[in-house]
């Protein structure tokens, strides 16, 4: 969906990356209507069908679900074996109010995808077969800068959804320019639900739009550059998985504040590569920015600490679970 100005999938990544292992990957949907988008995947599988091994779903938690459920259902049908790919933050919740579906889609998959150990611990509890393979990154593609002091140049990087409250960025920096009144938000991006509007709109209201940057969606390429000019990562969300946004800022060396909600506690350890608070408060997130303001040999750890993790998700380490997976059936 990258063509009509969607953040890249994981799915259009992991394609790509597959493609230069030596397989051949076919690619569906790229329509933006919802039915068109839905029928153009089922004739995929169909028109593909004597050629493939297997098909490969990004699984969301939302309408997208459905996508996943017809498919899974095709693939069921015609004996084409599918692995499911858990992007969806909500998919817990997901599993315990509709369990029919869940269990049609991931109750026969030849295995299901976590990109996070918070949904693989729910999914293997739940009774799925389950492989955990993280999200992953070309680290040699991030050039990590190191910081010796931080500033209050906050950056955002997610679609505006209300899932991931980015109006709580918007309040934070109000807060801030209290007391610093170079403070600067950048919000990269693009608009979803009408977030970015209600964001303008707020930041208007509170008379800091002066203060704020909404770019759009970026390619990863420009996000990265950009990066180089703020010091501060900011995840608002509510609801998560395993984001690639908060990797990648990781690999770029910005010191993150984020929420502990779903699997980011998972991902990030509180006071060692990151700074958590609770879900929603603001005024925590304010004083963690504060404190790496005042205090910036805490930043520049953590930054440091965080670069030495994100190691992990190269594609170069990652790669290997990925063939082991399509080529035997399972990771041992």
């Amino acid at each position: 969906m990258s063509k009509h100005g969607f953040s890249v999938t994981g799915i259009e990544t992991l394609g790509k990356q597959l493609e230069e292992e030596g397989f051949q990957v076919w690619y569906s949907s790229d329509k933006r209507n919802i039915a068109f988008r839905l029928v153009d995947m089922l004739f995929s599988i169909l028109k593909y069908r004597s050629v493939i091994d297997l098909v490969i779903m990004d699984t969301y938690s939302k309408k997208a679900f459905y996508y996943s459920y017809f498919c899974s259902l095709l693939c069921r049908l015609l004996k084409i074996n599918y692995y499911p790919v858990l992007r969806g933050g909500n998919l817990p919740e997901k599993i315990r109010q509709s369990k029919r579906m869940a269990g049609a889609v991931f109750g026969h998959s030849k295995a299901n995808i976590a990109p996070s150990f918070y949904l693989f611990n729910i999914f293997s509890d739940a009774g799925f077969n389950v492989e955990y393979i993280p999200n992953n990154i070309n680290l040699r593609d991030y050039d990590f800068k190191e910081r010796s002091s931080f500033s209050p140049l906050l950056l955002w990087v997610r679609s505006f959804d209300n899932i991931y409250n980015p109006v709580l960025a918007i309040d934070i920096l109000k807060v801030l320019l209290d007391n610093y009144p170079g403070a600067r938000l950048c919000m990269v991006g693009p608009d979803k639900d009408g977030s970015q509007r209600f964001c303008r709109d707020r930041a208007n209201e509170l008379g800091i739009l002066d203060h704020v940057t909404f770019t759009g969606y970026l390619s990863k390429k420009k996000w990265h550059t950009l990066a180089a000019d703020y010091d501060i990562f900011l995840n608002t969300t509510t609801v998560d998985n395993t984001p690639v946004s908060v990797i990648e800022a990781m690999a770029l060396g910005l010191p993150v504040v984020s929420t502990n909600v779903g699997g980011i506690p998972y991902l990030l350890q509180d006071e060692v590569d990151c700074l958590l608070v609770q879900n929603g408060d603001g005024d925590a997130m304010v004083r963690s920015i504060i404190r790496l303001i005042d205090y910036p040999e805490i930043g520049k750890e953590i930054a440091l600490n965080a670069r030495e993790k994100v190691s992990s998700f190269d594609w170069d380490v990652v790669r290997h679970q990925w063939t082991e997976l399509l080529v035997n059936g399972s990771l041992k």
